[in-house]
């Protein structure tokens, strides 16, 4: 097969942690090709997408005591070509969020390959769909309480109703912005009116789940079904279990409460063409779906031993065939 991937500058990746290198690699082992772009070399030509993609050779990581470690250098790049993207048998949107009218645009462009010659994992128009915070709001029976709004009082009422609560920005990711709210706070009406610019930008405000400091689960959801997890722990002094925020990883299992979770978002996901999936749970709660470019496959690799990548690329491989 020839799959392209639309990462980020591929020196900026790091190949003991990012999905992204993790799939490349395990498409690269299994003897396919593997091309690369940017979103930024994407185009519209003739009524198709086509990108300016080099082919990339990976040096697959290895496991030494329990830590992954890296050949330098890791990746060999070939000459940059103008390709059509309906020659691939895959292209997958792995560009990290946030997701800005550039990133819009992109998936625009994906628009512009037929679906039925070219899988596109994620869909562009799934991805347009499901803001990572709002989209988990569809899930009511498996979801803590929520509201999204601008508005200060309305924010300030439920703050006072929960004794606690979390703001998230919608747009932001690995943890930017988020913020704990208490009705006690002198700062309450300030943090509001900065996270809002206002008035003028709604969030996501969460009733707190005291189970958090128990970390935050990782599950990744393939065509709907859950294949691994993690559990992400904070950092000393430190509430969110974002990675990026300084967390630890730990090994975990998904609970017959999870698979509950996993089984009710299954779906919507296929209907929106949400085949690579992260969802994040804490303390049995549906917090975030992550479509972007969802991580963990590293760290679940590294803990159990296994290769979730190649899951992956068998799945590629058997759709292909179908």
């Amino acid at each position: 097969m020839k799959l392209a991937f639309i990462i980020d500058p591929i020196q900026t990746l790091d190949p003991c942690h990012d999905t992204s290198v993790a799939l490349m690699e395990a498409a690269h082992v299994m003897g396919h090709e593997v091309w690369i772009t940017q979103a930024n070399l994407l185009s519209v030509v003739a009524g198709k997408a086509w990108a300016i993609v080099q082919r990339v050779e990976l040096v697959p990581i290895e496991l030494v005591e329990g830590g992954w470690i890296a050949a330098n250098p890791w990746y060999t790049l070939g000459k940059s070509i103008c390709m059509s993207l309906e020659t691939m048998d895959a292209v997958f949107m792995r560009t990290d969020p946030p997701v800005t009218v550039s990133y819009l645009y992109t998936t625009y462009i994906l628009d512009y390959i037929d679906q039925n010659k070219t899988l596109v994992i994620n869909s562009p128009s799934g991805i347009r769909a499901a803001n990572e915070k709002m989209y988990a709001l569809q899930f009511t029976k498996v979801i803590p309480e929520t509201i999204v709004t601008a508005d200060k009082q309305i924010i300030r009422d439920f703050v006072e109703a929960k004794g606690t609560a979390v703001l998230k920005p919608l747009g932001n990711k690995a943890g930017e912005g988020i913020l704990i709210l208490q009705p006690g706070d002198r700062n309450l009406n300030s943090i509001i009116e900065l996270s809002t610019l206002r008035g003028g930008v709604p969030v996501m405000v969460q009733n707190f789940i005291p189970e958090a400091k128990q970390g935050d689960k990782r599950i990744i959801l393939l065509d709907g079904k859950p294949i691994g997890a993690v559990n992400r722990l904070s950092a000393s002094g430190e509430f969110r279990n974002n990675m990026a925020a300084g967390g630890t990883v730990a090994k975990t299992e998904i609970t017959p409460k999870e698979h509950e979770i996993c089984s009710e978002v299954a779906e919507t996901l296929r209907q929106d063409g949400l085949v690579f999936v992260g969802i994040d749970v804490i303390g049995g709660y549906l917090t975030e779906v992550n479509v972007t470019s969802p991580t963990g496959i590293r760290e679940i690799d590294r803990l159990e031993n296994i290769r979730l990548a190649h899951v992956v690329m068998k799945w590629v491989e058997q759709t292909k065939n179908l």
